[in-house]
Protein backbone atom coordinates (compact mmCIF):
# COMPACT_ATOMS: atom_id res chain seq x y z
CA UNK A 1 0.00 0.00 0.00
CA UNK A 2 3.02 2.10 0.90
CA UNK A 3 4.65 1.41 -2.84
CA UNK A 4 0.91 2.71 -4.47
CA UNK A 5 0.76 5.76 -2.62
CA UNK A 6 4.01 6.64 -3.28
CA UNK A 7 3.48 5.60 -7.12
CA UNK A 8 0.65 8.04 -7.30
CA UNK A 9 2.44 10.64 -5.86
CA UNK A 10 5.07 10.72 -8.74
CA UNK A 11 2.62 10.72 -11.28
CA UNK A 12 0.75 13.90 -9.61
CA UNK A 13 4.19 15.71 -9.40
CA UNK A 14 4.91 14.11 -13.19
CA UNK A 15 1.34 15.47 -14.49
CA UNK A 16 2.08 19.03 -12.64
CA UNK A 17 5.24 19.51 -14.26
CA UNK A 18 3.97 18.42 -17.74
CA UNK A 19 0.99 21.43 -17.00
CA UNK A 20 3.79 23.71 -15.97
CA UNK A 21 5.70 23.16 -19.17
CA UNK A 22 2.12 23.70 -21.56
CA UNK A 23 1.56 26.84 -19.66
CA UNK A 24 5.33 28.48 -20.61
CA UNK A 25 5.57 26.88 -23.83
CA UNK A 26 4.38 30.33 -25.44
CA UNK A 27 7.04 32.74 -22.74
CA UNK A 28 10.06 33.85 -25.03
CA UNK A 29 12.93 32.39 -23.89
CA UNK A 30 15.92 34.61 -22.41
CA UNK A 31 17.81 36.03 -25.18
CA UNK A 32 15.40 36.23 -28.50
CA UNK A 33 13.41 38.71 -29.64
CA UNK A 34 10.13 39.33 -29.07
CA UNK A 35 8.51 40.43 -32.41
CA UNK A 36 5.52 42.62 -32.17
CA UNK A 37 2.47 43.10 -34.77
CA UNK A 38 2.58 46.94 -35.54
CA UNK A 39 -0.65 48.70 -35.33
CA UNK A 40 -1.86 49.92 -38.70
CA UNK A 41 -0.72 53.99 -39.09
CA UNK A 42 -3.56 56.11 -40.63
CA UNK A 43 -2.04 58.47 -42.47
CA UNK A 44 -3.04 62.25 -42.41
CA UNK A 45 -4.03 64.69 -45.28
CA UNK A 46 -3.22 68.21 -44.90
CA UNK A 47 -6.09 70.09 -45.97
CA UNK A 48 -5.91 72.25 -48.94
CA UNK A 49 -4.69 75.60 -48.24
CA UNK A 50 -7.28 78.08 -49.39
CA UNK A 51 -5.97 80.79 -51.74
CA UNK A 52 -5.37 84.36 -50.25
CA UNK A 53 -8.20 87.30 -50.54
CA UNK A 54 -6.51 89.38 -52.91
CA UNK A 55 -5.62 92.61 -51.15
CA UNK A 56 -7.35 95.86 -51.63
CA UNK A 57 -6.30 99.00 -53.29
CA UNK A 58 -6.61 102.31 -51.85
CA UNK A 59 -4.38 104.83 -54.06
CA UNK A 60 -5.12 108.90 -53.55
CA UNK A 61 -5.28 110.76 -57.15
CA UNK A 62 -4.20 114.04 -58.44
CA UNK A 63 -7.44 115.59 -57.50
CA UNK A 64 -6.64 114.65 -53.66
CA UNK A 65 -9.36 111.51 -53.69
CA UNK A 66 -8.94 108.49 -51.74
CA UNK A 67 -9.98 105.65 -54.52
CA UNK A 68 -10.38 101.95 -52.84
CA UNK A 69 -11.04 98.81 -54.95
CA UNK A 70 -11.21 95.22 -53.85
CA UNK A 71 -9.37 93.91 -56.29
CA UNK A 72 -7.70 95.47 -59.76
CA UNK A 73 -10.21 96.54 -61.63
CA UNK A 74 -11.32 94.55 -65.19
CA UNK A 75 -13.42 96.88 -66.80
CA UNK A 76 -12.07 100.93 -67.38
CA UNK A 77 -13.30 103.09 -69.46
CA UNK A 78 -10.46 105.87 -69.73
CA UNK A 79 -11.08 109.97 -70.70
CA UNK A 80 -7.87 110.76 -72.51
CA UNK A 81 -5.96 109.62 -75.26
CA UNK A 82 -2.71 109.27 -72.80
CA UNK A 83 -4.72 106.85 -70.23
CA UNK A 84 -5.36 104.70 -73.09
CA UNK A 85 -1.63 104.29 -74.43
CA UNK A 86 -0.78 103.82 -70.93
CA UNK A 87 -3.44 101.39 -70.60
CA UNK A 88 -2.07 99.26 -73.55
CA UNK A 89 1.19 100.32 -73.18
CA UNK A 90 1.18 98.18 -69.62
CA UNK A 91 -0.74 94.63 -70.95
CA UNK A 92 -4.19 96.26 -69.60
CA UNK A 93 -5.27 96.75 -73.10
CA UNK A 94 -8.33 93.63 -72.84
CA UNK A 95 -9.72 95.31 -69.64
CA UNK A 96 -10.35 98.59 -71.68
CA UNK A 97 -14.47 98.90 -72.87
CA UNK A 98 -14.50 102.34 -73.70
CA UNK A 99 -12.60 105.28 -74.25
CA UNK A 100 -12.96 109.22 -74.76
CA UNK A 101 -13.12 110.00 -79.03
CA UNK A 102 -9.72 111.18 -79.16
CA UNK A 103 -7.92 108.31 -78.30
CA UNK A 104 -6.69 106.61 -81.07
CA UNK A 105 -3.60 104.78 -80.19
CA UNK A 106 -2.83 101.96 -80.51
CA UNK A 107 -4.82 100.81 -83.06
CA UNK A 108 -6.57 98.16 -80.85
CA UNK A 109 -7.92 101.65 -78.91
CA UNK A 110 -10.19 102.08 -81.78
CA UNK A 111 -12.55 98.94 -82.04
CA UNK A 112 -13.44 100.31 -78.19
CA UNK A 113 -16.61 101.93 -77.64
CA UNK A 114 -16.25 105.72 -78.19
CA UNK A 115 -17.61 107.31 -74.90
CA UNK A 116 -16.85 111.03 -76.32
CA UNK A 117 -14.75 113.59 -74.08
CA UNK A 118 -11.66 114.77 -75.34
CA UNK A 119 -13.19 118.45 -76.76
CA UNK A 120 -17.07 117.65 -76.24
CA UNK A 121 -19.03 116.28 -73.97
CA UNK A 122 -19.62 112.63 -72.12
CA UNK A 123 -21.83 110.28 -73.26
CA UNK A 124 -22.52 109.67 -69.34
CA UNK A 125 -25.69 107.24 -70.36
CA UNK A 126 -23.48 104.96 -72.32
CA UNK A 127 -20.52 105.01 -69.74
CA UNK A 128 -23.14 103.90 -67.24
CA UNK A 129 -24.47 101.13 -68.91
CA UNK A 130 -20.60 99.93 -69.52
CA UNK A 131 -21.18 99.46 -65.85
CA UNK A 132 -17.03 100.34 -65.31
CA UNK A 133 -15.53 99.13 -62.41
CA UNK A 134 -12.52 102.54 -62.75
CA UNK A 135 -13.02 105.09 -64.72
CA UNK A 136 -9.34 106.74 -65.45
CA UNK A 137 -9.33 110.43 -65.96
CA UNK A 138 -6.74 112.78 -66.15
CA UNK A 139 -5.30 116.45 -65.84
CA UNK A 140 -6.98 117.62 -68.71
CA UNK A 141 -10.55 115.98 -68.04
CA UNK A 142 -12.91 118.76 -66.65
CA UNK A 143 -14.22 118.91 -63.05
CA UNK A 144 -17.42 119.24 -64.22
CA UNK A 145 -17.31 115.71 -65.92
CA UNK A 146 -15.77 113.66 -62.83
CA UNK A 147 -18.41 115.56 -60.61
CA UNK A 148 -21.51 113.77 -63.31
CA UNK A 149 -19.85 110.31 -62.93
CA UNK A 150 -19.11 110.08 -59.13
CA UNK A 151 -22.40 111.29 -58.91
CA UNK A 152 -23.88 108.21 -60.22
CA UNK A 153 -21.96 106.60 -58.35
CA UNK A 154 -19.16 105.22 -60.77
CA UNK A 155 -15.15 105.02 -59.22
CA UNK A 156 -13.06 107.45 -60.76
CA UNK A 157 -9.16 108.14 -60.24
CA UNK A 158 -7.83 111.11 -61.89
CA UNK A 159 -3.92 110.81 -62.79
CA UNK A 160 -1.74 114.23 -62.40
CA UNK A 161 -0.08 115.25 -64.84
CA UNK A 162 3.41 114.68 -65.30
CA UNK A 163 6.22 117.22 -65.97
CA UNK A 164 9.23 114.64 -66.61
CA UNK A 165 9.72 111.21 -67.58
CA UNK A 166 9.90 110.00 -64.12
CA UNK A 167 7.06 111.22 -63.39
CA UNK A 168 5.40 109.41 -66.12
CA UNK A 169 6.87 105.93 -65.17
CA UNK A 170 4.97 107.01 -61.49
CA UNK A 171 1.93 107.21 -63.88
CA UNK A 172 2.26 103.66 -65.10
CA UNK A 173 2.86 101.95 -61.98
CA UNK A 174 -0.20 103.48 -60.48
CA UNK A 175 -2.50 102.38 -63.47
CA UNK A 176 -0.04 99.08 -63.37
CA UNK A 177 -1.33 98.72 -59.27
CA UNK A 178 -5.17 99.27 -60.40
CA UNK A 179 -4.98 96.82 -63.34
CA UNK A 180 -2.78 94.69 -61.66
CA UNK A 181 0.31 94.55 -64.53
CA UNK A 182 3.10 95.01 -61.73
CA UNK A 183 5.28 92.70 -63.07
CA UNK A 184 5.16 93.71 -66.40
CA UNK A 185 5.17 97.28 -66.15
CA UNK A 186 8.58 96.88 -63.83
CA UNK A 187 10.05 95.98 -67.08
CA UNK A 188 8.67 98.34 -69.30
CA UNK A 189 9.67 101.21 -67.41
CA UNK A 190 13.43 99.42 -67.09
CA UNK A 191 12.99 99.44 -70.88
CA UNK A 192 12.04 102.82 -71.45
CA UNK A 193 14.75 104.17 -69.10
CA UNK A 194 17.45 102.42 -71.00
CA UNK A 195 16.33 103.62 -74.02
CA UNK A 196 16.36 107.40 -72.87
CA UNK A 197 19.93 106.57 -71.31
CA UNK A 198 21.03 105.70 -74.14
CA UNK A 199 19.60 108.48 -76.21
CA UNK A 200 20.99 111.22 -73.91
CA UNK A 201 24.93 109.74 -73.86
CA UNK A 202 25.15 109.83 -77.67
CA UNK A 203 23.72 113.84 -77.52
CA UNK A 204 25.91 114.45 -75.08
CA UNK A 205 29.05 113.67 -77.58
CA UNK A 206 27.52 116.32 -79.66
CA UNK A 207 29.87 119.49 -80.53
CA UNK A 208 27.22 121.58 -81.30
CA UNK A 209 23.63 123.15 -79.58
CA UNK A 210 20.87 124.15 -82.12
CA UNK A 211 18.47 126.42 -81.63
CA UNK A 212 14.79 124.80 -81.86
CA UNK A 213 11.58 126.54 -82.80
CA UNK A 214 8.73 124.27 -82.69
CA UNK A 215 5.51 125.43 -83.87
CA UNK A 216 2.19 124.64 -82.26
CA UNK A 217 0.06 126.53 -84.13
CA UNK A 218 0.92 128.48 -87.01
CA UNK A 219 -2.40 130.22 -88.19
CA UNK A 220 -1.05 133.49 -87.74
CA UNK A 221 2.42 133.70 -89.10
CA UNK A 222 2.69 137.11 -87.48
CA UNK A 223 2.31 135.39 -84.03
CA UNK A 224 2.47 131.80 -84.04
CA UNK A 225 1.98 129.40 -81.02
CA UNK A 226 5.18 127.97 -79.23
CA UNK A 227 5.93 125.81 -76.39
CA UNK A 228 7.44 127.38 -73.36
CA UNK A 229 9.65 126.31 -70.66
CA UNK A 230 8.41 123.75 -68.42
CA UNK A 231 5.97 121.36 -70.97
CA UNK A 232 7.72 118.34 -72.13
CA UNK A 233 8.21 120.02 -75.51
CA UNK A 234 10.78 121.93 -73.86
CA UNK A 235 12.41 118.94 -71.81
CA UNK A 236 12.72 116.83 -74.90
CA UNK A 237 14.23 119.70 -77.08
CA UNK A 238 16.56 119.83 -73.95
CA UNK A 239 17.18 116.17 -73.52
CA UNK A 240 17.78 115.83 -77.23
CA UNK A 241 20.88 118.33 -77.02
CA UNK A 242 19.02 122.10 -78.16
CA UNK A 243 17.62 124.89 -76.88
CA UNK A 244 13.98 125.74 -77.30
CA UNK A 245 13.33 129.28 -78.76
CA UNK A 246 10.38 129.26 -76.39
CA UNK A 247 12.06 128.89 -73.57
CA UNK A 248 11.98 132.61 -73.02
CA UNK A 249 8.47 133.42 -73.43
CA UNK A 250 6.57 133.16 -69.79
CA UNK A 251 3.64 130.27 -69.77
CA UNK A 252 3.64 127.17 -71.09
CA UNK A 253 2.12 127.52 -74.69
CA UNK A 254 2.67 131.55 -75.89
CA UNK A 255 2.70 133.37 -79.17
CA UNK A 256 5.98 134.29 -80.11
CA UNK A 257 6.30 137.52 -82.76
CA UNK A 258 7.64 136.99 -86.19
CA UNK A 259 10.19 139.79 -84.90
CA UNK A 260 11.54 137.89 -81.94
CA UNK A 261 11.57 135.04 -84.02
CA UNK A 262 14.05 136.47 -86.74
CA UNK A 263 16.40 137.42 -83.75
CA UNK A 264 16.50 134.82 -82.36
CA UNK A 265 16.41 132.69 -86.03
CA UNK A 266 16.32 129.09 -85.10
CA UNK A 267 18.55 126.43 -86.56
CA UNK A 268 15.94 124.05 -86.85
CA UNK A 269 12.06 124.58 -87.20
CA UNK A 270 9.94 121.49 -85.97
CA UNK A 271 6.49 121.52 -87.41
CA UNK A 272 3.74 119.81 -84.61
CA UNK A 273 1.52 121.49 -86.13
CA UNK A 274 1.79 118.84 -89.11
CA UNK A 275 -0.43 116.61 -87.09
CA UNK A 276 -3.32 118.51 -86.62
CA UNK A 277 -3.09 121.65 -89.34
CA UNK A 278 -1.07 119.45 -91.92
CA UNK A 279 1.20 122.25 -92.07
CA UNK A 280 4.41 121.23 -94.28
CA UNK A 281 8.11 123.07 -95.23
CA UNK A 282 6.58 124.37 -98.23
CA UNK A 283 3.90 126.52 -95.96
CA UNK A 284 7.01 127.64 -93.95
CA UNK A 285 8.84 128.52 -96.50
CA UNK A 286 6.39 130.70 -98.35
CA UNK A 287 5.57 132.85 -95.58
CA UNK A 288 6.19 136.74 -95.44
CA UNK A 289 9.62 137.60 -93.86
CA UNK A 290 10.58 133.77 -93.01
CA UNK A 291 12.37 132.99 -96.05
CA UNK A 292 15.31 134.72 -94.26
CA UNK A 293 15.35 132.37 -91.27
CA UNK A 294 18.74 130.26 -91.20
CA UNK A 295 16.27 126.70 -90.58
CA UNK A 296 14.39 128.11 -93.78
CA UNK A 297 17.17 128.94 -95.91
CA UNK A 298 19.17 125.35 -94.91
CA UNK A 299 16.00 123.15 -95.15
CA UNK A 300 15.98 122.07 -91.98
CA UNK A 301 12.29 122.48 -91.63
CA UNK A 302 10.75 118.88 -89.83
CA UNK A 303 7.08 117.67 -89.87
CA UNK A 304 6.80 116.16 -86.68
CA UNK A 305 4.14 113.86 -84.90
CA UNK A 306 3.11 115.93 -82.18
CA UNK A 307 1.27 113.28 -80.33
CA UNK A 308 4.58 112.02 -79.18
CA UNK A 309 5.57 114.88 -76.99
CA UNK A 310 2.01 116.61 -75.96
CA UNK A 311 0.02 113.38 -75.04
CA UNK A 312 1.52 112.75 -71.35
CA UNK A 313 2.46 109.03 -71.58
CA UNK A 314 4.65 106.13 -72.62
CA UNK A 315 5.19 107.47 -76.37
CA UNK A 316 7.43 110.22 -75.17
CA UNK A 317 10.10 108.25 -74.98
CA UNK A 318 9.66 107.76 -78.93
CA UNK A 319 9.17 111.32 -79.07
CA UNK A 320 12.86 112.17 -77.49
CA UNK A 321 14.16 109.06 -80.27
CA UNK A 322 12.90 110.80 -82.59
CA UNK A 323 13.59 114.17 -82.12
CA UNK A 324 17.21 114.01 -81.02
CA UNK A 325 17.71 112.06 -84.21
CA UNK A 326 16.64 115.24 -85.99
CA UNK A 327 18.64 117.43 -83.91
CA UNK A 328 22.09 115.39 -84.35
CA UNK A 329 21.08 113.48 -87.64
CA UNK A 330 24.75 112.54 -87.46
CA UNK A 331 25.00 110.73 -84.68
CA UNK A 332 22.06 108.68 -85.31
CA UNK A 333 22.80 107.31 -88.84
Amino acid sequence: MKQNKTSLWLIGVLLLSLMLAACSSGAVSEGETAVSTPEPTVEVVAEPTAEPEPAGISLTDALGNTIELDAPAQKIVSLAPSNTEVLFAIGAGSQVIGRDSVSDYPAEALAVADIGGGFGELAVETIVSLAPDLVLAADITPPEQVEALTDVGLTVFALPNPTDLPGMYENLRTVALLTGHEAETEALVADYEARVTAVTDIVATAEEKPLVFYEIDGTDANAPWTSGAGTFVDTLITMSGGSNVGAVLDGAWAQISVEELIAQNPDIIILGDFTWGGVTPEDVAARESWGDLTAVQNSAVYTFDDNLVSRPGPRLVEGLENMAALLHPDLFE
